[in-house]
């Protein structure tokens, strides 16, 4: 499954509703760094360190078979911000997200920027948060929403930013409120954006989650091709 660099610009998203099972996690945490370990045993909660394994492990698996190499043998590189890369191929792009339950991993070949974001759709935001993200006419639009559409469409909201500060690598050190966008017409619209370089989507989840993906391209929207990701390398008991 290695790409070659001639090949077109897609995106592959792969989204792993992973196992809860403890034999499993200890089975994945073979294919991570010994600082991934280190940082996973630093999690206070289980359900946080269980999520970060198997977005690793994930993360592992996926560039393993776009490059040839072994999970645990991948070289993952962080900037000063905390984004990852993959050491020496910089053409390769990628961005990982994990919520409870949930990882998503969006690899993208070709492409300038990519982030994915993945939230869950039952998360409560405060009035108080809202304020602190929304432009004003997110926040009056949000408002005009009937109730029972409003709690999701804000979690889906906040995704779209999420992942577009995750692809410009800069994550909340930029105000939330200065990427506003628009939903009117239904395909999310970044507002203020004058190349229209940025393209932005709502991925179907198949899970309880919002999953949104950000995508700098000069040349039209990538294929973007989603699958649901399962573990073969070793079935649960």
């Amino acid at each position: 499954m290695q790409l070659s660099e001639s090949q077109p610009a897609g995106i592959e998203i792969s989204l792993w509703q992973y196992s809860r099972n403890e034999r499993d996690r200890n089975r994945w945490m073979q294919s991570l760094s010994p600082d991934e370990r280190d940082r996973a045993a630093t999690y206070r909660f289980e359900r946080d360190r269980a999520s970060f394994i198997a977005g690793r492990y994930l993360l592992r698996r996926l560039l393993s078979a776009h490059t040839g190499t072994l999970p645990g043998e991948v070289v993952l590189a962080t900037d000063e911000h905390g984004k990852l890369s993959l050491e020496g191929r910089d053409r390769l792009q990628f961005s990982l997200s994990n919520a409870e339950g949930l990882v998503a991993v969006a690899i993208a070949s070709g492409c300038g920027r990519i982030g994915i974001d993945c939230e869950r759709a039952d998360t409560e935001i405060e009035e108080a948060a809202l304020d602190a993200y929304c432009s004003l006419d997110e926040r009056r639009w949000l408002d005009e929403l009937p109730a029972h559409q409003r709690a999701r469409a804000a979690v889906e909201l906040w995704t779209l930013k999420e992942s577009h500060l995750k692809a410009l690598g800069v994550g909340l050190r930029e105000d939330p409120r200065n990427v506003a966008f628009s939903r009117k017409v239904g395909i999310p619209v970044m507002i203020g954006e004058p190349d229209r370089q940025w393209l932005h989507r709502l991925i179907e989840s198949g899970s309880q989650h919002v999953v949104a993906l950000a995508v700098s391209s000069r040349s039209g929207l990538p294929e973007i091709h989603t699958r649901l990701f399962q573990d073969d390398s070793m079935p649960s008991e």
